[in-house]
């Protein structure tokens, strides 16, 4: 729960999802079920605090290099360690200690239990995927920022650790994933946080993100409530919007892969509900099934068959 009613949106986020760390938070969660057989590797300690809205694991495949963001806990790098096999890789990006704590501490046990280690856990922004903050922790110790002249030399390091040295490079994933997490992010950061996406995959890449969207807009007063934020509801998408930032990024093929009939809450009566989309970078890939909705020409949802 948050305390404090001032705190910015990314502040609320950490401090609210440090504290569903220790302890779970049902609020946070609309109720996902998942392929069981992946499940008996994973700690009941990640379990309890696993916090999502859907299932991009699903649409996985082997030997592939995955980036989930906004990791948590780590149960979907977890599932998608076993999906992509010892061949694959599978990274997790989260900004909160307390849940990557969490998660590096259990990802031997389940390595141990699946017969290979394929995941590890950075510390990073979603929006901002050059920059590993465990660098910049190592900075700051090394250079407290005092003056304004200390200032500027830090940000002349961060950019130049961004390129030297980035939390994930150019060009060098085949399927960013996240788990209702997305909206999240501060609204003057989500434009780059899908930029940042488009960047880090490769020419033959793919995003698939589960992520709660509203049937309409949210009003300003919602989006200032950083409890509704912090909950995942009043930093939503409207369903039209969604699909409509992968497109800005660049992605050329969008899909609606699931999405869900009754809504997961409903706020000063907006309805808010969970979808997943497939985003292509380029050339959509064969094996992923067909969806129920796609994007259509006005970028609106509609049966696969029929347009907008």
């Amino acid at each position: 729960m948050i305390t404090d009613p001032t705190l910015s949106a990314e502040k609320a986020v950490e401090e609210r999802y440090s504290t569903a760390a220790a302890k779970r938070e049902e609020a946070l969660c609309c109720p996902v079920n998942y392929d069981p057989k992946y499940l008996a590797a994973i700690p009941a300690e990640v379990m309890e605090k696993d916090y999502g809205c859907g299932d991009p694991s699903r649409y996985l495949r082997e030997e592939e290099t995955v980036l989930d963001l906004g990791s948590g806990a780590g149960k979907i790098c977890f599932i998608a360690a076993q999906v992509v096999g010892a061949r694959g890789k599978v990274i997790g990006v989260d900004m909160t200690d307390e849940m990557l704590e969490v998660a590096r501490r259990n990802a031997p046990l389940v390595a141990g239990k699946i017969g290979y280690m394929n995941v590890e856990f950075r510390k990073g922004r979603i929006q901002d995927l050059a920059l590993d903050l465990d660098l910049l922790e190592g900075e700051l110790e090394n250079a407290p920022v005092r003056t304004v002249d200390d200032y500027l030399e830090l940000d002349r390091r961060l950019n130049q650790l961004r390129m030297e040295r980035p939390l994930i490079a150019s060009g060098s994933v085949d399927v960013v994933i996240s788990n209702c997490v997305l909206n999240l992010v501060e609204p003057s950061a989500k434009e780059q946080l899908f930029r940042e996406i488009y960047r880090v995959l490769k020419p033959t890449g793919r995003a698939v993100i589960s992520d709660i969207v509203a049937n309409r807009q949210v009003s300003s007063e919602m989006q200032q409530d950083p409890e509704l934020w912090s909950g995942c509801v009043s930093g939503a998408f409207t369903e039209a919007a969604f699909p409509e930032q992968f497109r800005k990024a660049g992605f050329q093929e969008i899909e609606i892969v699931s999405r869900q009939d009754e809504p997961w809450r409903v706020v000063q009566g907006i309805e808010f509900r969970s979808v997943t989309i497939c985003a292509w970078k380029r050339a959509k890939v064969s094996f992923l099934p067909l969806p129920d909705f796609k994007l259509g020409a006005s970028g609106c949802c509609a049966p696969k068959t029929e347009c907008c």
